[in-house]
């Protein structure tokens, strides 16, 4: 008797399973893949589970999530449900980096699997001697990976001694090719598929670390990655603090302060091998973060005022910036950005909340404010494709 109960659970398991898996009633799952894959995913999410399996795996049509770099935040450390949630680190772990994404289809943060343990990441963001200041983490995105190139660790020491990436299409982590000279507050961008970092410190300054440009190419074969070293700057001054360098036009672009403080400016040409002087215009109306972007096969290039919290675009046609959204509250104090897929996506608030700008339409507007994950500090912020499940 209990065998012939287990054997009608069995088949009725089975019989649900391949109901579950059938897309359309009446049409081979093949066909109904090319009629949903026309479809934009927001629309299928809620329909049926077999739909919302589909959506995530690797042969339907790419979309793409918000990934953030996050630290425990200091305004709340104590313990709850939501630490366990989220994946919180021991206390005496508290300081490093974590990584999440938010699924721009359920609206959820989930947290990305956990980088390598060997070598363990070390990273400070918050040291007890310097409350009120935030020591810099800094990643860029390049050829649609994350990868984080430099950071502090807790005895004042460079944090990464090779970069450290993430590729959301594999869902996996990787390590870059060491770097010569392992550093902090240096300025970083990618051009092309290509990686570039300039200037910065060591385990303490050295003139020639300074002044020195390298390159990596992501595109090669991992086998093959290495740093080539390009023509260097003619003086230190950007290695004060981690810069601001975008990568715009083929050019790799870079101011050596933040904010409102009077800067100084350079421009290295990827194509001549030379650094130049930063247009006049360019520099003048760099007054906060910014972030470059392709739309149309052109770059376009971004500054929030923190200040003011506006938003302006560059126009290099006449060395001028456009103001695309004159003063929003939201936008004050903001502290990085990132741009892509019609949108620039703002860190304000002290890290608790990420503003969305949807610049593909006239007027720019914000569109969405979003909260970081509980009990975390959005550090940086970039726009990967979404993760990849098996088929």
């Amino acid at each position: 008797m209990e065998d012939a109960i287990k054997r009608v659970k069995i088949q009725q398991n089975d019989q649900e399973n391949n109901e579950s898996s059938i897309l359309i009633p009446g049409l081979p799952n093949h066909l109904a893949h090319l009629c949903l894959s026309t479809l934009h995913p927001s629309l299928l999410y809620g329909v049926s589970k077999s739909w919302r399996r589909l959506i995530y795996t690797s042969s339907f049509p790419h979309f793409y999530s918000l990934y953030v770099v996050c630290s425990r935040s200091t305004y709340n450390n104590s313990t709850s449900t939501d630490n366990k949630q989220y994946g919180a680190r021991t206390d005496e772990q508290q300081n490093s980096v974590e990584f999440f994404f938010l699924d721009p289809i359920s609206s959820k943060w989930s947290p990305l699997p956990n980088p390598p343990s060997d070598p363990p990441i070390r990273v400070l963001r918050h040291h007890p001697s310097f409350i009120s200041r935030n020591l810099s983490i800094q990643s860029i995105t390049v050829s649609e990976r994350m990868v984080l190139i430099a950071a502090t660790t807790h005895k004042f020491l460079p944090a990464l001694e090779r970069p450290l990436g993430f590729n959301p299409l594999c869902n996996e982590w990787f390590f870059g090719p060491p770097m010569p000279t392992p550093r902090r507050w240096c300025g970083t961008s990618s051009v092309n598929g290509n990686v570039y970092v300039a200037s910065g410190i060591g385990s303490g300054y050295h003139g020639d670390v300074a002044r020195s440009l390298e390159k990596w190419d992501v595109k090669e074969k991992a086998c093959e990655w290495k740093w080539e070293k390009l023509a260097g700057l003619k003086d230190g001054r950007f290695s004060r603090e981690a810069v601001d360098a975008i990568g715009y036009r083929g050019k790799l672009c870079m101011v050596n302060n933040k904010g409102l403080a009077v800067k100084q400016g350079a421009a290295y040409d990827v194509t001549q091998d030379e650094w130049e002087e930063m247009p006049e215009g360019m520099l003048g109306g760099w007054n906060g973060p910014a972030a470059a972007t392709t739309i149309n096969d052109e770059n376009e290039m971004y500054v929030v005022d923190e200040t003011k919290g506006s938003l302006s675009k560059y126009v290099s046609e006449t060395d001028e910036w456009e103001e695309l959204i004159e003063s929003c509250d939201i936008l004050k104090g903001a502290e990085q950005i990132t741009a892509g897929r019609g949108r620039v996506c703002v860190i304000c608030s002290g890290g608790r909340k990420i503003a969305v700008v949807d610049v593909a339409t006239t007027p720019a507007n914000v569109i969405r404010v979003l909260s970081t994950p509980p009990e975390m500090e959005a550090i940086a912020l970039h726009i990967l494709p979404r993760i990849s499940v098996q088929d």
